[in-house]
């Protein structure tokens, strides 16, 4: 039971209606008042034994208790009442909490919640700014880190879901993700005027999920976005009260879609006779489950170091080099802004990420050596386009797991030289500057060096002193 607070408001209203106290009914039950009033506060969940106890007491189907929607306005007030005063909005005015008692008229209880609502309005204005943004994104990751991008509460929740519609193998079907959204009470329907910005809308008075017909006859994007609706009621989500929550539930409901379209169990299955075949392939992993390959990247860091024993990163990367997603616990040296983040920063011209543009066959996945001031890195790339960009999608490992791998017997081997990354950031022109007047960018340096450009890039220049120039101003 999900929402304690809901649950309790129909056990008081059935109750009241019944004309029974506390006492009256916890006798009849044989459970104390005191038990009672806890769980009609939304402070305690009571066993289903009870429940049916209760509900074949005051006369009504079980089924009756356990719905959603609050019994009456008056109810869905005190309770939204009740979460807005625990929101960290709240919390941080150090205001004492204001319960809604039975003097307190609807007119208050209603003026008192329009406040909240506008509070937290202010607030979410007041964080939703590009450097709230890029800090929340930070903080997410790092967490992230420290539970090796491992959900386990998720896990369980997908596989329940699963189970009970009766999904045990293969790709997850429309049909099977359908029935799931029936068991929460939701109609998928597909409409061709949803705002341009929504990937979904959900109606809770209704019971429809919007989804937009693009979708439609199949493919990844209609189950993910439907998964990701229903994961908003499965995971308890109330309106996010700060960027960084939004983020987090965002983060989560992506969890779930993902856990349900390539379930632990199954997954694990799948790749530990990969591993155990030393032939680990994100491409195989993708084309199993149905999914997209950065669906399947982004899964295989949630399993990889908490049931592989692998530790890798993960790199979202567009056509002029920049970040748009990223993950690591291998110690990669990720670019990194003066406060921590990643979005939007250049990687190296020698990473996998960007060297796999300059294939001209891009429908395999590309493999490479890296060599890092951290040490070397095996990474695979698949390279791709969406909309008016390119992007690579990049899993690596360090060089030690790569043993576990397809493609690990590639001869192609390049040396990222930067220490901070940094000389594949600066323009030319202040290259030019910087260095005696000579045109030389970093990234023709590396590139002659690993793939020589044809005679007369340097005139009177030799590879020994390309070495060195590197050497001397990789850092500046």
């Amino acid at each position: 039971m999900k929402d304690l607070a809901t649950l309790g408001q129909r056990i008081r209203h059935f109750r009241t209606e019944a004309g029974l106290t506390l006492d009256q009914l916890g006798a009849a039950v044989g459970v104390a008042a005191s038990q009672l009033s806890l769980m009609e506060n939304g402070r305690r969940e009571p066993r289903l034994s009870l429940l049916s106890a209760v509900a074949d007491e005051l006369g009504i189907p079980v089924g009756t208790l356990l719905e959603s929607a609050p019994p009456s306005e008056r109810a869905a007030l005190e309770i939204e009442l009740e979460r807005a005063q625990t929101a960290s909005t709240y919390r941080e005015l150090g205001l004492p909490p204001l319960r809604a008692s039975k003097a307190m008229t609807d007119d208050v209880l209603r003026a008192i919640v329009g406040l909240h609502r506008e509070i937290e309005r202010r607030a979410r204005e007041a964080v939703a700014t590009p450097e709230e943004a890029r800090r929340a994104n930070t903080e997410l990751r790092a967490l992230m880190r420290t539970r090796n991008n491992y959900l386990p509460d998720i896990e369980v929740l997908a596989e329940e879901e699963l189970r009970a519609v009766g999904h045990s193998t293969g790709a997850l079907t429309h049909r099977s993700v359908s029935r799931m959204a029936e068991r929460l009470g939701f109609e998928l329907v597909h409409v061709d005027d949803l705002p341009h910005s929504a990937r979904s809308v959900t109606d809770l008075e209704n019971g429809r999920i919007y989804l937009p017909p693009a979708s439609i006859p199949g493919g990844h994007g209609l189950r993910s976005m439907a998964l990701q609706a229903m994961a908003h009621r499965l995971l308890g989500h109330a309106a996010p009260t700060s960027y960084a929550e939004f983020l987090r539930q965002r983060l989560e409901i992506n969890y779930y879609a993902a856990a349900c379209l390539m379930p632990l169990t199954q997954s694990l299955e799948f790749l530990r006779d990969a591993k155990n075949d030393r032939n680990i392939a994100i491409e195989d992993f993708r084309d199993a489950f149905g999914v997209t390959h950065e669906a399947a990247a982004l899964r295989f860091t949630n399993l990889a170091t908490e049931h592989l024993g692998i530790t890798l990163h993960f790199l979202r990367v567009g056509g002029d080099g920049s970040i748009s997603k990223a993950y690591e616990n291998d110690d990669l040296p990720l670019p990194v802004d003066a406060t921590g983040s990643i979005e939007g920063e250049i990687v190296c011209r020698q990473w996998s990420a960007r060297e796999a543009f300059e294939r001209t066959n891009r429908t395999t996945e590309y493999y490479q050596y890296t060599d890092t001031p951290a040490g070397t890195y095996f990474e695979s790339t698949q390279t791709g386009s969406a909309a008016a960009e390119e992007f690579s999608i990049t899993l690596g490992v360090p060089f030690a797991e790569s043993k576990w791998f397809r493609g690990r017997e590639t001869k192609v081997r390049y040396r990222s030289t930067c220490p901070e990354l940094s000389c594949c950031k600066r323009p030319a022109s202040e290259l030019s500057e910087r260095w005696s007047g000579r045109a030389w960018s970093s990234a023709k340096v590396h590139a002659h060096i690993f793939s020589p450009l044809p005679a007369g890039t340097f005139p009177g220049v030799d590879d020994r002193e390309l070495y060195e120039f590197l050497e001397a101003h990789a850092g500046q």
